[in-house]
């Protein structure tokens, strides 16, 4: 069994750039054991200071679309115009076994054979819109490591992708074009959230198709009311198999970064997150201290199989947990 790193050998590797102890951090900051807890919360409040550096983007849009080449393409384009670039992508967990595939390193194996990059794929496990639940963590210490723009790759299988919204400072949802009526099933929240559709695969036959796609969705966008940030998202092209448009996607984004900032829109944002994530702190600790409640836990299993009948309302028995967690407490 590896042992494991002390808080000094942690701070320094991550500040150092070394990608070895970033990726032990990682894991640390998505173990589940107290110890382990209390160290990381410890790491990442000294790595503080050292982040917030990077441009924090995330990518989406349904399987199939081309999530993982894109960020392939666009990752390595990034490193040739000399950025480091740093994608934690989050991988489908089995909701029977609570697996992970994580098979985003062999699908991007040109850039995470690349060391000017890094790659971590982490299981989504239950977490809503398919992001790890340490994944705040995770982009503050790829930042304190010295990345300066942070990939953050959903599951995207329809699941709320508030949750990415919330911790990154540009959404980009991939689409595709020729599969049909293009603005048929798309969610109109998810369209609202984003900052920036890209028509993918772009390339050869279906270039055609693209361009028409492009239309309806932009002419589908000025529909929607005005942005808070007052941010009107465009539609592009990319092709991840040529490199076609992935220059005006960056520029997008730069566009996008330098107007931000200077509107104030940029930092109001991200302390908006940060109280986003105490929020959900709070909520994770208090579920874990109810939770663990031995009363309340014996209470709990002995309960269910009168709620998996139907016999019993899951509300009042949620209420009876509650009432006899505060009477102990």
């Amino acid at each position: 069994m590896r042992k494991r790193l002390s808080f000094e050998a942690f701070r320094e590797g991550v500040l150092g750039g070394d990608r070895v102890v970033l990726s032990q951090a990682i894991t640390l900051v998505e173990s589940v054991l107290d110890a382990d807890q209390e160290l990381s919360a410890r790491l990442v409040q000294e790595i503080l200071p050292f982040s917030g550096q990077s441009i924090r983007i995330g990518i989406t849009g349904v399987p199939g679309v081309g999530k993982s080449t894109f960020i392939e393409a666009f990752g390595s384009w990034l490193l040739d115009q000399g950025k480091k670039v740093a994608v934690l992508a989050v991988d489908p967990s089995s909701q029977l076994t609570k697996g992970s595939i994580l098979g985003d390193k062999t699908r991007m194996e040109k850039l995470s054979s690349d060391k000017r990059a890094f790659i971590r794929p982490s299981p989504s496990g239950s977490t809503l819109g398919g992001v790890s639940g340490k994944t705040r963590e995770s982009i503050l210490l790829c930042e304190a490591a010295g990345f300066d723009v942070i990939l953050v790759e959903t599951v995207g299988v329809g699941q709320s992708e508030t949750a990415v919204k919330n911790m990154v400072d540009f959404f980009l949802l991939l689409m595709l074009s020729g599969a049909g009526d293009e603005l048929q099933g798309i969610k109109k929240g998810i369209m609202e959230m984003a900052d920036l559709l890209v028509i993918n695969k772009a390339d050869g036959e279906n270039l055609d198709a693209a361009k028409k796609a492009k239309v309806n969705y932009q002419n589908a966008l000025h529909l929607f009311p005005e942005t808070e940030n007052n941010w009107y998202p465009q539609v592009l092209l990319a092709s991840s198999l040529t490199g076609f448009g992935l220059d005006q996607v960056w520029k997008n984004l730069e566009e996008y970064e330098q107007k931000m900032k200077a509107s104030g829109f940029w930092d109001r944002n991200r302390s908006g997150q940060r109280l986003t994530w105490l929020d959900d702190q709070v909520y994770y600790l208090l579920a874990q201290v109810f939770l663990k409640h031995p009363e309340v836990k014996q209470k709990l299993e002995a309960e269910k199989p009168k709620v998996k009948s139907g016999e019993l309302n899951p509300r009042i028995l949620a209420q009876q947990l509650l009432d006899l967690f505060l009477s102990k407490s």
